[in-house]
């Protein structure tokens, strides 16, 4: 018997199915194709990027032309869609970067590393100067777009408008899924996939009409069309590629107020989202994670408000950053701004909190590592697994007082049961392992070429790219980027972008022997 015949695993089927999301994804290259064409600039690079990114497609799709999936080839074909996509949602930044001005994306590992940001909604960047003079329309389009494409999930898109998807579906979507499962809205998997995307579509286009009505209106001037959709494309998926250098800052403070809800939305589980627009508001009060979700980021904001408020949440004031203290409704707009932002992993920034005090600085860096809901398209550990942790240690400490007693962990007036309990420590505990063991990685790779970067500026890069986050503080704070770590670096956190988008087990399955062979 052959090695290869020993293999449990069809991994031909998760290519050619890999391969149909591919041929599928160039489509979506023909938003950008207009908008060039639109503009006069960069058509050539969107029309040669669409036919070979549908001849990688074809390619990889005939390895298996009649594929059959189970849930083995589910975890494969999930972790190969996300690192594919990473790869040939490269190939306009490069096509663009040899054939013009953008020198910073013609670098394979600058390119690969910004359309893995994008894809997976981390919003970290190498872009070191982002303007219209030397990025086109149409590159920044895409930048937006792998980030909306990204923040549902590739594959529960696949899922949706593909029938070749929809026997294995709900394996995959829980394999993709960002938290511990994904709810089941309708008889059928497709349809839930469908519900999801129609919830998540029309909050997008529901934030456009708003954003660009205040520029109709007077109270956005620099709010155009372009920043309109551009704006409702990365806040939707937590993503915060924006079109403007200095993010949201630029925008005036309605644009800011406006933005803050559709943040808070976009880290809400989908799920509960649905079932508000389809008519139950009631289910929003009665979740017990979304309350906790609410909890943390109004605590957070209060304590940064109050620090800002004070005059101690701001270290300097530099580049014309106006003073703050004693201005309220300056202080609470920052502070819950930014709190949501990082709780729900969004990354846009309406200030540079490099300016902010160290006390304020660390409460950031805390809510990096919440999340958003599960069913959401936050990244990060998630509420709800916080919630049971601290659930299971309250449990075992009533058991420990009171040995005779049964002390199940409950949420929501369900009981948990041992082995999510168990799934969700692991998850946990390997979440902060690599934190650790990364943040080692980068600190010592910076040294080992020279670039000076502090503990707490390494600490800060690591949890925005793991958490997918995107900006961290100091060298990569929200008006800075990534530009100027080392190639090696670079990769590192691409790779962790991408193991963080499918929360590590997914991928650490995979280089299990058991996986291929038992």
């Amino acid at each position: 018997m052959t090695r290869a015949s020993r293999l449990r695993v069809d991994w031909r089927a998760s290519v050619g199915l890999v391969g149909t999301v591919v041929k599928y994804l160039s489509v979506t290259l023909a938003i950008p194709l207009a908008v060039a064409l639109y503009y006069g600039r960069d058509v050539v690079t969107f029309a040669v990027a669409i036919v070979l990114v549908a001849g990688i497609g074809f390619a990889l799709e005939r390895v298996d032309p009649d594929p059959d999936l189970s849930a083995r080839e589910g975890f494969l074909m999930v972790a190969l869609t996300w690192f594919a996509v990473g790869i040939v949602g490269a190939i306009p930044y490069l096509i663009a970067g040899f054939g013009g001005t953008e020198s910073t994306l013609a670098h394979p590992t600058n390119a690969l590393f910004e359309s893995m940001s994008g894809f997976t909604t981390t919003g970290a960047t190498v872009v070191g100067e982002i303007s219209f003079e030397r990025h086109s329309h149409a590159v920044l389009l895409w930048r937006q777009l792998t980030q909306w494409l990204g923040g549902m999930g590739i594959v529960v898109l696949a899922v949706a408008i593909l029938p070749e998807l929809s026997v294995g579906g709900a394996q995959l979507m829980d394999a993709e899924a960002p938290g511990p499962g994904i709810q089941k809205l309708t008889p059928r998997i497709a349809e839930t996939a469908r519900v999801l995307w129609l919830a998540y579509l029309g909050l997008t286009v529901l934030e456009m009409v708003l954003l660009y009505g205040l520029h109709l209106a007077g109270l956005a001037p620099n709010m155009d069309l372009y920043n309109a959709v551009a704006h409702g494309l990365t806040t939707m998926p937590t993503g915060g590629f924006s079109p403007e250098a200095r993010s949201i800052e630029a925008f005036s403070s309605a644009v800011q107020w406006v933005v803050i809800p559709f943040m808070a939305a976009a880290g809400t589980n989908f799920a509960l989202v649905w079932h508000v627009l389809d008519g139950e508001p009631r289910r929003l009060t009665r979740d017990a994670e979304f309350r906790s979700y609410l909890g943390v980021i109004g605590v957070l904001t209060a304590v940064v408000a109050g620090l800002l408020f004070v005059g101690t949440g701001i270290e300097t004031v530099q580049r014309g950053i106006p003073p703050i203290a004693g201005q309220l409704e300056d202080s609470v707009r920052h502070a819950l701004f930014n709190v949501v932002s990082i709780v729900t992993t969004t990354g846009y920034a309406n200030m540079d909190f490099n300016t902010w005090s160290d006390p304020a600085q660390y409460l950031l860096l805390f809510a990096m590592f919440i999340g958003g809901s599960a069913g959401s398209t936050g990244g990060s550990v998630k509420v709800i697994r916080w919630m049971v942790i601290l659930r299971s240690l309250r449990s075992e400490l009533f058991s420990t007082v009171h040995p005779e007693a049964v002390s199940p962990v409950r949420l929501g007036g369900r009981v948990i049961d041992d082995r999510a309990v168990r799934g969700i420590y692991a998850f946990t505990l390997l979440y902060l392992v690599f934190f650790v063991v990364a943040t080692l990685v980068v600190a010592t790779d910076a040294w080992r070429v020279g670039y000076r970067v502090t503990a707490f500026e390494a600490m800060s890069a690591v949890a925005a790219t793991l958490g997918n986050v995107g900006p961290g503080f100091g060298s990569v704070g929200p008006m800075n980027s990534y530009l100027d770590f080392p190639t090696t670096s670079k990769l590192f956190m691409t790779f962790l972008m991408w193991i963080g988008r499918l929360e590590i087990l997914p991928v650490l399955v995979l280089l299990t022997p058991a996986y291929w062979r038992s």
